[in-house]
Order: C-alpha cells, then sequence, then structure tokens
C-alpha cells in the first residue's frame, strides 16, 4: 500500500487530481491507479489527473491523464489549474510561463490570484457544415482539433421526431447530452480514437456550452479544448466577435481570444478561474 500526497484543483468545475512528483518521487502510475484516484465513490473522484514535475528548459511539465487512465491529448483547463499549481509551489518567476504538456511546449499567465490564461496553439483541423448519423437522424456538426478533437453541434440543429415534440430541445439544460454525445463520440467516421462532442446555444453573443468528454466518458462542468472549438468555430459560422465569452455547464465563465490573419488562426488563449480545493493523502 502505498501513500500519495495530492492537491484537488477545479478549472471551471473541470476537477482534477494534481500529484506533485518532488512530494510523490517513486509514485507510478497506470491505468488502474489513475481509475481508482478518479473513482468518485471509492477515490478522490476528478475528471482527470494531473503529474507535476521539474523540467531544465522549462517552468515545469505537466501531464494528463483522462479519468479511464487514457492519454495524449491536450487539457485545457487542465493546463489553466496547472499554471496556478506551478505559481503555489513556487515554480513560476513571474506571472508569465513556459512549460510543456504531454512533451508539447506551451505558454501562459497568471492575472490574477485565481484567474489563469492559457496560450493555444493554432487548431490543426476545422471541417464546417458536415452531418453525422445520430438520435435516429442526421444532424449538422462542426469539427475542430484544439489539442483534443471536438464535435461543435448546434442544438438548434437537433431535428425532433414526432415522439419528442413535447421536449424543449431549445432549452440547453434540458438537452439530452449524455444520450447523444455517447452516441457520436463512438461514430466510425471519428475512429480510431473517437471524438468529445460540445452542443452550444448562441444566446446574445454569448456561448452557452454543454460537453460530453472522452476518456471521462460521461458530461464535465467545463471542457478547455471544447469551448475554444465552439467559439473558433461560431466566430467562422456566425460571426462572433473575439474575445467570445462561453458559459459552462457549472455557470462558470470561459473566454476566448484569437485573431486571424491570412486566414490564419493565431494567438488563441483560454482564460478562466483555476483555483486548489483541498489537499490530502490517499493509500492505495
Amino acid at each position: 500500500m502505498e501513500k500519495i500526497s495530492f492537491i484537488k484543483m477545479s478549472g471551471a468545475g473541470n476537477d482534477f487530481v494534481f500529484i506533485d512528483k518532488n512530494i510523490n518521487p517513486f509514485l507510478v502510475l497506470n491505468d488502474k491507479v489513475i481509475q481508482k484516484l478518479c473513482d468518485r465513490r471509492n477515490g478522490i473522484g476528478a475528471d482527470g489527473v494531473i503529474t507535476i514535475s521539474n523540467s531544465v528548459d522549462y517552468d515545469f511539465e505537466m501531464e494528463y491523464f483522462n479519468a479511464d487512465g487514457s492519454t495524449g491529448s491536450l487539457c485545457g483547463n487542465g493546463a489553466r489549474c496547472a499554471i496556478k499549481f506551478a505559481e503555489s509551489s513556487n515554480r513560476i518567476k513571474n506571472k508569465k510561463t513556459y512549460f510543456l504538456s504531454n512533451a508539447v511546449s506551451y505558454t501562459g499567465e497568471v492575472l490574477d490570484e485565481n484567474v489563469m490564461k492559457f496560450d493555444f496553439n493554432p487548431p490543426a483541423k476545422l471541417k464546417f457544415n458536415f452531418k453525422v448519423k445520430a438520435g435516429n437522424q442526421l444532424i449538422n456538426a462542426c469539427f475542430a482539433d484544439t489539442g483534443s478533437p471536438h464535435v461543435v453541434i448546434k442544438i438548434e440543429d437537433v431535428l425532433r421526431n414526432p415522439k419528442d415534440l413535447n421536449s424543449n430541445y431549445n432549452e440547453i439544460d434540458k438537452f439530452p447530452v449524455f444520450e447523444l454525445g455517447r452516441e457520436i463520440r463512438y461514430l466510425k467516421e471519428f475512429s480510431p480514437g473517437g471524438t468529445n462532442v460540445n452542443f452550444i446555444k448562441i444566446v446574445d453573443s454569448k456561448i452557452y456550452i454543454r460537453t460530453y468528454e472522452r476518456g471521462v466518458e460521461d458530461e464535465t462542468l467545463a471542457c478547455g479544448t471544447g469551448a475554444t472549438a465552439a467559439a473558433i468555430i461560431s466566430h467562422i459560422a456566425d460571426k462572433l466577435e473575439a474575445p467570445i465569452t462561453l458559459i459552462s455547464r457549472g455557470l462558470d465563465e470561459l473566454k476566448v481570444n484569437f485573431n486571424i490573419e491570412n486566414q490564419k488562426i493565431n494567438n488563441v488563449s483560454l482564460t478562466g478561474p483555476a483555483k486548489i480545493i483541498y489537499s490530502g493523502e490517499i493509500y492505495i
């Protein structure tokens, strides 16, 4: 049995177990350990696990794992929490930071005590106005890879079947995110890795967003890479002007900023709350 010291953090409701490798030098993470830590009944409970370690060439290095133990993709809210963690552990000498996330370099900035800005690399892929089949219907969708793959769907583009006419799908808080998200996540056109699925509604130039996350295999209270994908797609498709405000499932605000020059998207950033919830120890 091994004792692990950890810090629980939240980025707009997207929650993570942080483990400092300086404090836990002999820790070996595997799928079973990660799933135990993220278990909301028999563990700590979280959407993912993030380790922080020192680096010779960077302020710090983070490694992100989904709740099921999978890794390899970017987590925007996790990166913002990592910036807060690095500041609190004195790894950041000034407000700006240069770090690695899953072996890719990024920058970020501490704006306030609990407000962090994370700078994305430009999106790798963008695709507009294609159809996905889910819920026994064809649904208009868009796609962006912002470090993680994301399908973005307007809830008004989900056609209601006759049996569903009494359902108010126009209210995003009543939208069947889990059912449709889980189905789209595993569609063959997104294989082999699958995709995250975001459902949005634009109201008064703000985007209300709900996300089904792969690796968590459920809806999360916020998703940073999903918010960024939705903002970029809504700018191009619906002419929303950056910076764009998004309202997460947990009702926190995230702001996505960027600029487009010569049809290239640059200077993409995600700003929002990131805070330490508590620290503790757990035996594995």
